[in-house]
């Protein structure tokens, strides 16, 4: 059925290629903008540095050659003192020998600064004192009159330089002065684009010599709002940096932004080098991106045009890309119909369509193997039926036969058919013990009905690892050296503190070491600790390796599967329900732990390991920190062992008979105490409980034993 809100394949593919495009266009155009304003921008502040160092070195020149011109006119003419002096005269011969850029000459009495000659008017412009400079040139700067103020202003309104300099009479004294005055600099209109920049000239108390606007000449910057930015710029320039900046004022209550190159050097008007004159040349922000507007037109017509271009691109390709989509479509809506075998649509142009096609074809062909499928799923069903049928018919049997056990052996009791005390004893003894079998095998089976209900739960605190697991060999120690074998044990002499149930998974720990003795026969079993690293945490693992009968790979991984046997015939063989693998994993699993099994193959032996995460040791009770081994009966002299008596799990039927031993006398006799074997920075104790039944426990050196002694 279609929904109305549901749109065609073409008209998606259409409107999905413009939505795709134009968003992208339009953020390259605006990336490509601000990358071309940032390149004019930097393009800009370079041209105007080294246009303020030009227009530095040409003011520079241009005092220079100031002097020079004066300084060589001064020496060559000599005014004699005792023939009348023709104003015209003079100047004609003194403009001829100067350049035409000087507005004015004078030429004035020392004495009595009469003026002799002057086409400046009837100011005297200079006045030369005592002591000269170096060079014989004296130098003072005009200011042009402020706004308001009456006083004869210049073409150019800018600052001036007079210049003045001694002439001599003939004699050996200079009776006239010299004087000259020509403006700093010439002020040009650059045209637009143009990134050479307005000259600013700024002394290094802050006078503003020469500026654009001529209200600003001869003021200082405090009087103007952005002082900072200028006392920053005199600061870095006097300090030798030669670079550019962002400036801003406000002009007419207009705000506008600059850019501005400068430099600074020796102040030409003081004899004191260390004094400097700033030089920027200054240009507004819209004159550095004169260009950028053509650019942004270029990229608009770009932009409209590839838009263009994707719309009629995507108008050709949704038919190309449609039509096999929907040669499919009817393929697959007609399929219920066709009374026979109809092909699936092929020989696409699109490599990818064809491979639909092909896997549309494989799920018809799924689809008919489905009821195979099924009927394959409705047999397992069965079969895990079977298997859990098989399962309560084993239960039934482990759970009957303690319960005879128990029955017959109170029988025995309360009919009185013991010999003696002694014997009654046994027989109470052994009833208690198969009892204690019996509640084992009731507690596996509700914890996992827990387990299928989901209401397991742990309550996790901190403990000792090392600490619980030699608690466990202590329990488990009679039941390894009934079967004589080997106990090897590699704790390490430190706590190994973890976060975990102790009672669970003591449960586990007793599970993991009960199986290994149960299906071990002959050899040894070796419990290890060890320490490792993964995905960034530091994790305990403990390991419980045998030498027993070991398991076929291809079915190792039923193990932990509850209500399935691997093999019947072995569990009815070695006893047990099969659920202690996995009630084991569930509650390791709460603890945050895993738990693995791994067997090369029959008669090859198992390796169990549980694996937790480490802890801060300094989150362990203090007694566990000390690093105290527990109670184990175990000793490292010739004394003899005790070993406490624990409850067999594994009784026969057997008991019942009178053949049951009245007691196990454990112990021996120092005389006969086998000597201990020395490994390398370990030391191996053999606990001999009877002539044919031996434990080893091997211990590194500085162990804590079960009698608190330890031995370095």
């Amino acid at each position: 059925m279609t929904n109305s809100r549901q749109s065609s394949f073409r008209r998606i593919l259409v409107t999905r290629i413009l939505l795709l495009f134009v968003p992208v266009l339009l953020v390259g155009e605006i990336v490509a903008l601000n990358k071309a304003r940032s390149s004019l921008l930097a393009t800009a502040r370079q041209n105007l540095t080294e246009s303020a160092i030009s227009k530095a070195d040409k003011t520079v020149d241009a005092i220079a050659l100031l002097k020079a011109h004066l300084l060589s006119v001064s020496k060559t003419t000599v005014i004699p003192s005792n023939l009348p002096i023709e104003q015209e005269e003079i100047l004609k011969q003194l403009r001829q020998q100067l350049p035409a850029s000087i507005e004015c000459v004078q030429l004035t009495e020392l004495l009595t600064q009469k003026i002799i000659a002057s086409d400046c008017g009837d100011e005297v412009i200079g006045e030369l004192k005592y002591p000269l400079p170096s060079d014989g040139i004296d130098v003072k700067a005009v200011f042009p009159p402020k706004s308001g103020m009456t006083g004869k202003r210049n073409s150019q309104n800018q600052l001036q330089l007079v210049l003045s300099a001694p002439v001599s009479n003939g004699r050996t004294n200079s009776t006239y002065s010299l004087s000259i005055k020509s403006a700093l600099y010439q002020k040009t209109t650059n045209r637009p684009g143009s990134l050479t920049g307005a000259m600013v000239m700024i002394a290094e108390d802050g006078t503003i010599l020469a500026h654009p606007l001529t209200g600003w000449v001869g003021t200082n910057i405090e009087q103007h709002p952005n002082a900072s930015q200028f006392k920053s710029i005199i600061k870095n320039a006097i300090a030798g940096r030669n670079d550019s900046v962002n400036l801003s004022f406000e002009d007419r209550q207009e705000k506008k932004e600059l850019v501005a190159g400068y430099t600074a050097i020796a102040n030409p008007l003081s004899q004191q080098h260390q004094q400097k004159w700033i030089i920027l040349a200054v240009t507004t922000v819209d004159n550095a991106l004169f260009g950028l507007e053509e650019i942004k037109l270029i990229l608009i017509v770009l932009t409209v045009g590839l838009i263009g271009a994707s719309l009629l691109a995507s108008l050709y390709l949704a038919p190309y890309l449609a039509s096999p989509v929907e040669e499919l479509r009817d393929y697959a809506l007609n399929i219920h119909s066709h009374h026979a075998a109809q092909p699936v649509p092929r020989n696409f142009k699109i490599k990818e369509f064809d491979q639909l096609a092909q896997a549309l074809d494989q799920m018809v062909q799924r689809l008919k193997a489905g009821a195979e499928e099924l009927e394959t799923a409705w047999k397992e069903a069965k079969s895990a039926n079977q298997v859990k049928s098989q399962f309560l018919a084993t239960t039934s049997h482990e759970l009957r036969n303690p319960l005879n056990i128990i029955i017959n052996c109170i029988r025995l009791v309360a009919d009185g058919l013991c010999d003696d005390r002694e014997e009654e004893v046994e027989f109470l003894k052994r009833a208690d013990e198969t009892a204690i079998h019996l509640l084992g095998i009731i507690n596996d089976l509700l914890d996992i009905s827990k387990i299928e209900a989901g209401k397991l739960s742990v309550v996790t605190a901190p403990l000792d690892l090392r600490q619980l697991l030699l608690e466990v060999i202590n329990l488990q120690s009679v039941n390894v050296q009934k079967k004589g074998l080997q106990l090897k044990c590699e704790l390490g002499t430190e706590a190994i503190p973890i976060n975990a149930d102790a009672a669970k998974l003591k449960q586990v720990l007793i599970n993991i070491i009960g199986n290994a003795t149960k299906f071990t026969d002959a050899g040894s079993i070796t419990i290890t600790t060890e320490t490792e690293y993964s995905n960034g945490k530091s994790q305990a693992v403990a390991i419980v390796k045998d030498t027993g009968i070991g398991i076929d790979p291809a079915q190792q991984h039923k193990l932990f599967r509850p209500f399935v046997m691997v093999n019947g015939t072995t569990t009815r063989q070695y006893e047990g329900t099969g659920l202690g693998l996995a009630i084991s994993r569930n509650l390791i699993e709460l603890m945050g732990g895993t738990i693995t099994l791994e067997s090369v193959g029959l008669h090859q032996g198992t390796t169990v390991k549980i694996t937790l995460p480490l802890i801060d040791i300094s989150l362990l009770p203090i007694s566990n920190k000390q690093g105290n081994a527990g109670d184990l009966g175990f000793s490292s002299g010739n004394e003899g062992v005790k070993v406490s008596r624990q409850p067999s799990l594994q009784e026969s039927e057997r008991t019942v008979a009178m053949a049951i031993n009245k007691s196990e006398k454990v112990g021996e006799d120092k005389k006969n105490s086998p000597k201990l074997q020395q490994l390398p920075g370990k030391e191996i104790y053999q606990i001999s409980l009877s002539p044919q039944q031996t434990i080893l426990l091997s211990l590194p050196k500085g162990a804590v034993y079960a009698n608190g002694a330890s031995q370095r």
